[in-house]
C-alpha cells in the first residue's frame, strides 16, 4: 500500500503485506526489508507507533535518493532531499509487514517463508523476546536481522544484532536512585513468564542488593494472564509488606496490573518501576497522578534534547498532530531502519559474524567513514542514555538520566527502614 495522498504529502514509503510480497509484481531494483512489528497480542497497542516510525524512516531514505543514495545526500527538513519519486535505479526501500504479536512459531514461519522465497533482503523489528528467539534461527546466515528494543542480553547467532539496551544498564541507575530517594527496603518483582522478564529480574536482584535493599516477593504471570492472577498478585504485595515493585509485564498485561493496583488502593502506597512502560501504555492506563509510577527507557516523548524534538517535528509534519506518539520502541525502530539503509548502502549488510562489529563502528565510530555513512539520515545515529521518568497525568516526565557508560550512582549507604507497612 502507498500512503502518499492520505497525509497531504508525498510520503515515499511503500508497505506490503506478506502475500503481496510473495505473489505480487516486484520492482527488481527495490530493497525490501521485512518489518516484524506487533499488530496484535499483548504489544499490539503500541504497534501503530512503531509502524509510523518505520514508515517515516523509509520515507527519509527514499526521499534522500534511496539505498544507493544513502550517505551521499543530506535530507531536507521533511525528508524531501529531492522532489519527485525515487527512480528504480536508486533502490527504493520497501517494507514488508509481518505481525510480530502472534505466537512465536507462527511469526517465525511467516518470516522463514519470505526469506526462503528470496523476496526480502533483511529483517528488522521490535517484538517480544520469545518471538525474537524463534525468528533468529530461521534467518541466521541467510539474511541480516536487526532487533531494536530492550533485550535480555546474551549471545546471538551469526548475522543477528541487537541495538537496544540489556537489563543491567537499563535498571542499575534507576533502581539505585529510587531505593535511595524513596528509602525503599522491600522490593517485589512481577513479570510475564518468558525470556526478557527473567533476565530483567536477575539484573534487578543484583541492583537491589547493591542498594542494600531486598527482594521479598517474585511472581510470574503467563502472557495475557494478569486478569485471572490479579487478586493473587495484590494479596501477595500486601502480605509481604512490599515498598516497591519492579514490573516486567508488557503491553496490555502491564496496563491491567496497574489498573488493578489502582482499584486496590496500592497504587498510592507502592513505588512502581517498569522497563517497558511507555506513553501509549500510560494513555491506555488512563494516566497516573500518584507520583509513584516510574519507567526507565532510553527515550521518552518529553525529552527536550535537540534530536528528540527534531524527530517529533518530522513525524508530525508527515503524519499530523493526531498521529500516535513515538515512544521508545518506535524511536528504536526508526533508528534501526536507518541503520539497515546505511549498512546496505556500504555493502556491509551481511548475515554473518561481521555484522555486530560493523554495526558498532557505524553507531559509535568517529572516523570519517562512520560519519559519512549517516549523511542521508536527517538526525544521524542515536547516542542513547538511560532515562528515569515519572508519570504525571498522561505524560512521562524525565526526572533523572544516566549515561550508559557511567558507573552506577552511589548507593553505599543503606536507607533507613521506613517501610510503608511498618
Amino acid at each position: 500500500m502507498d500512503f502518499g495522498g492520505d497525509f497531504g504529502v508525498d510520503l515515499q514509503s511503500r508497505l506490503l503485506e506478506p502475500l503481496d510480497a510473495l505473489h505480487g509484481p516486484r520492482d527488481p531494483a527495490a530493497f525490501r526489508l521485512c518489518l516484524v512489528v506487533p499488530q496484535s497480542g499483548a504489544l499490539g497497542m503500541i504497534g501503530p507507533s512503531a509502524l509510523d516510525a518505520a514508515l517515516l524512516a523509509a520515507h527519509e531514505v527514499n526521499a534522500g535518493g534511496g539505498i544507493d543514495g544513502y550517505g551521499r545526500t543530506a535530507a531536507g527538513a521533511t525528508g524531501a532531499a529531492r522532489p519527485g519519486p525515487v527512480r528504480s535505479a536508486e533502490r527504493r526501500l520497501e517494507l514488508v509487514l509481518v505481525d510480530g504479536g502472534r505466537a512465536p512459531s507462527a511469526v517465525a514461519a511467516e518470516v522463514a517463508g519470505l526469506v526462503g522465497a528470496g523476496v526480502v533482503e533483511a529483517v528488522a523489528g521490535f517484538h517480544a523476546s520469545d518471538v525474537h528467539r524463534a525468528v533468529e534461527p530461521v534467518v541466521s546466515g541467510r539474511v541480516p536481522y536487526v532487533f531494536t528494543p530492550p533485550h535480555e542480553g546474551g549471545g546471538r547467532l551469526p548475522g543477528v544484532v541487537c541495538t537496544g539496551v540489556d537489563p543491567e544498564p537499563q535498571l542499575a541507575g534507576a533502581v539505585a536512585w529510587l531505593t535511595r530517594r524513596h528509602r525503599v527496603r522491600r522490593w517485589a518483582l512481577v513479570g510475564n513468564d518468558y525470556i526478557w522478564p527473567r533476565a530483567v529480574h536477575g539484573a534487578a536482584r543484583r541492583a537491589i542488593g547493591r542498594a542494600h535493599a531486598e527482594v521479598v516477593l517474585e511472581s510470574w504471570v503467563p502472557l495475557g494472564g494478569v486478569g485471572p492472577a490479579l487478586q493473587r498478585l495484590v494479596e501477595g504485595l500486601r502480605r509481604r509488606r512490599v515498598d516497591a515493585v519492579l514490573v516486567s509485564l508488557i503491553g496490555r498485561d502491564l496496563v491491567r496490573f496497574n489498573r488493578g493496583l489502582r482499584h486496590s488502593g496500592l497504587d498510592r502506597r507502592l513505588i512502581r518501576l517498569s522497563g517497558a512502560l511507555e506513553e501509549n501504555g500510560l494513555l491506555a492506563l488512563g494516566g497516573d497522578d500518584t507520583g509513584g509510577l516510574y519507567a526507565c527507557m532510553d527515550s521518552f516523548a518529553s525529552l527536550t534534547e535537540d534530536r528528540a524534538l527534531a524527530l517529533t517535528e518530522r513525524h508530525r509534519a508527515l503524519f499530523g498532530s493526531s498521529a500516535p506518539v513515538l515512544d521508545a520502541y518506535a524511536r528504536g525502530l526508526y533508528d534501526g531502519v536507518h541503520l539497515v539503509a546505511a549498512l546496505a548502502a556500504r555493502g556491509a549488510l551481511l548475515p554473518d559474524d561481521r555484522l555486530p562489529l560493523t554495526v558498532r563502528r557505524l553507531l559509535h565510530g568517529t572516523d570519517p567513514v562512520a560519519r559519512r555513512a549517516w549523511r542521508s539520515a536527517p538526525l544521524g545515529p542515536s547516542h542513547p542514555r538511560m532515562h528515569l521518568a515519572r508519570a504525571e497525568g498522561a505524560e512521562l516526565r524525565v526526572v533523572q538520566s544516566f549515561p550508559l557508560s557511567s558507573p552506577v550512582p552511589d548507593a553505599s549507604s543503606p536507607a533507613p527502614n521506613t517501610s510503608i507497612w511498618k
